[in-house]
């Protein structure tokens, strides 16, 4: 078995909910052995409590027997081992620090000031091991942010103006299903992590690598020049089609939608010749790509006519025959179970820690495929507390008195 490219790392996961898991979850995906550190007295990372839970008897929506979990927990606790520690307990900083000393990362996910607050921020890591890389995700930056500085998805959102890219003028803001502000936070994090660990074995010396949530979303919103579009008078909210790229969107065919990019003009050809309107390509209103940008709301509607009384199928049979870009809109549910990417172990299936796979239920996979290099998604999540043992007793050297004494005392 090839061995993972992050073997030998080790990350200490402070992180709760989403954003900071799913960068944790990744570099668990990568070999990376990621201790994830949980709070003892509030039942642990906050989504060992998001329904619907999994157990013995399948899912449902509140739990049913002591060792249901969490769906969100099955998903984004794989790979990774569970210990209890309190960290605003007074000793709860020493048991970190023997963490600290073994490890390449800390990560967390705290409201800007939390760490430094705690006494756990990268200048007291630092001065244990030089080495370390301290990586923080949160809603504005370290520098904190409007009113309480707290920031969830719909807030980075609504921020980000990324609200206002969707639907169509005049309607309301359209908040995306999915948390779009949690998931490119962690991408970028564990970029930033990465580089961080690289510089850190060429110099000895880790860093602080600051991410926010609102950084990282506006910055791909400033991908588009939405300020060019308005100032030429193109507007930035289009609904379902594009007409800067016309032909371009999603249509209904007669039984199901489907979204057409044909931007080029041997796309457009290839529309015209499917659609049987190969006069089209001649037309002064079409010629030309810029001829088919003034005209796209004719130009869709031509489209969407076509479509509207043809199956599916055929419309996707005919524009794939004339080589234009085009595909079904699919449900979310159908979407994770393409054989391709189950093949790829993109997505893959989610197990219960002790009652296995369920049959189907899937989740996120490590979407990179190496040719030197494994990465996967293999281990069940831990449940809270479950490597207590062995990370303080195996790895720091606690003895079990000690662990007794610690548990007692509410530190772990």
């Amino acid at each position: 078995m090839a061995e993972r490219p992050l073997a030998g790392r080790t990350v200490i996961d402070l992180t709760t909910a989403l954003s900071g898991p799913y960068a944790t979850l990744l570099l668990a995906g990568l070999g990376a052995r990621v201790i994830k550190v949980e709070n003892p007295l509030t039942g642990g990372d906050s989504s060992r409590n998001n329904a619907p839970y999994l157990g013995a008897d399948g899912l449902s929506l509140a739990r049913r027997g002591e060792d249901d979990m969490s769906v969100s927990m099955l998903l984004r606790g794989r790979n990774k081992q569970s210990v209890t520690l309190n960290l605003k307990h007074p000793k709860a900083r020493d048991v970190l620090a023997g963490l600290v000393r073994v490890a390449d990362i800390m990560i967390d996910n705290y409201s800007a000031g939390v760490t430094a607050r705690l006494g756990i921020g990268h200048d007291w890591a630092s001065a244990i091991n030089p080495r370390i890389v301290c990586t923080s995700i949160s809603g504005f930056g370290g520098q904190g942010g409007p009113g309480s500085g707290k920031a969830m998805d719909t807030i980075i959102q609504a921020l980000s103006g990324v609200m206002m890219t969707a639907g169509a003028p005049g309607e309301p803001p359209v908040r995306f299903g999915l948390p779009v502000g949690d998931l490119v936070a962690p991408l970028y994090a564990v970029i930033g992590t990465l580089a961080a660990v690289l510089q850190a074995d060429a110099t000895g010396r880790g860093q602080h690598v600051d991410v926010s949530m609102l950084g990282a979303l506006t910055s791909l919103v400033a991908c588009e020049p939405f300020d060019a579009y308005e100032k030429l008078g193109l507007p930035m909210r289009t609904g379902a089609t594009v007409p800067r790229l016309a032909p371009f969107g999603t249509f209904p065919a007669a039984d199901g939608w489907f979204a057409l990019c044909g931007p080029t003009d041997a796309f457009a050809r290839g529309l015209f010749t499917a659609m049987g309107r190969d006069d089209l390509a001649a037309d002064p209103r079409f010629a030309s790509r810029d001829a088919r940008v003034a005209h796209a709301g004719e130009l869709h509607e031509l489209v969407g006519a076509w479509a509207a009384q043809r199956p599916l199928a055929e419309v996707l049979d005919l524009l794939a025959r004339h080589g234009v870009p085009a595909a079904e809109v699919r449900e979310p549910g159908d979407a994770v179970r393409d054989p391709l990417v189950l093949e790829r172990e993109e997505v893959v299936p989610l197990a219960h820690p002790r009652h296995g796979d369920p049959g189907d239920l899937y989740g996120t996979g490590v979407p990179i495929r190496f040719s030197g290099a494994e990465a996967a998604l293999d281990r069940p999540a831990p449940a809270l507390g479950e490597h207590n043992d062995e990370i303080y007793g195996g790895l720091l050297g606690y003895s079990p008195e000690e662990l007794k004494a610690l548990a007692e005392e509410g530190v772990i």
